[in-house]
């Protein structure tokens, strides 16, 4: 008999192997196909393995649901509780923008390259809290990250040094032209992940916050790729 379990916790390929073997040697399991992209495991047995076996032998590290289990507590849990965080850093970001642009009395434009400064560094921050990690998470739905495994590793860094360029008021239109590229890439990807409808966390905070891949990650890079195509715009006007 087959039957699917959602694996959450899963970063890299060693923690896609680590579960299938796991889940293997356990008896009456012929065998499991453990899918890292849409944390999947479809387990072919003798007879019913239960969720908390699995959770048992997988460790705490990574939690175990069936498939309907999954969906019931994907909707108890409204979207608004999952983005707290998000919703919260961008409440922070777009307070002190306002703030700056009220106290030094700043154009529009000016006030943009300031919010799209904060933005970049508060989100590399998030991503340095486990650099380790981010580059695994990343590279299962940016399809730069997929075919250049270092463009991940540098991505943080990439993030920063862009706050800093906007903060400064610093080569804004290369730095505008690479926003616009990076984000565009990894947009197509968030989008292509939402349809297949893959049970990954989006890496934009790290993994240090867990975050579940939604419509908000394409809000988020999309009110940056509309800041930085007015910021461009200017510049070829």
């Amino acid at each position: 008999m087959n039957k699917s379990f959602i694996i959450t916790g899963m970063t890299c390929m060693g923690c896609q192997n680590f579960v299938k073997q796991k889940i293997e040697s356990l008896e009456n399991v012929i065998n499991a196909e453990v899918s890292l992209e849409r944390g999947i495991a479809t387990i072919n047995s003798k007879k019913t393995i239960s969720e908390n076996k699995l959770s048992n032998i997988l460790g705490s590290k990574y939690s175990v649901k069936t498939e309907n289990n999954y969906k019931d507590i994907k909707n108890n849990n409204s979207k608004l509780k999952q983005l707290q965080p998000l919703i919260l850093i961008f409440i922070y970001i777009i307070t002190v923008t306002f703030s700056c642009a009220y106290y030094f009395e700043l154009t529009p434009k000016r006030g943009m390259q300031i919010f799209m400064g904060l933005f970049f560094i508060v989100f590399s921050f998030f991503k340095f809290l486990d650099y380790k990690g981010f580059p695994y998470s990343f590279k299962r739905y940016d399809p730069i990250a997929k075919i250049v495994p270092f463009y991940a590793e540098f991505y943080p860094f990439l993030e920063t040094g862009l706050g800093i360029s906007y903060l400064l008021e610093y080569q804004i239109l290369i730095s505008t032209i690479l926003t616009i590229l990076i984000l565009s890439m990894t947009t197509f990807g968030v989008t292509k992940t939402l349809f297949q409808k893959s049970q990954i966390e989006c890496a934009c905070l790290g993994t240090a916050i867990k975050l579940p891949m939604t419509e908000a990650t394409l809000i988020e890079n999309g009110i940056m790729l509309i800041m930085s195509s007015l910021l461009l715009l200017d510049y070829i006007l």
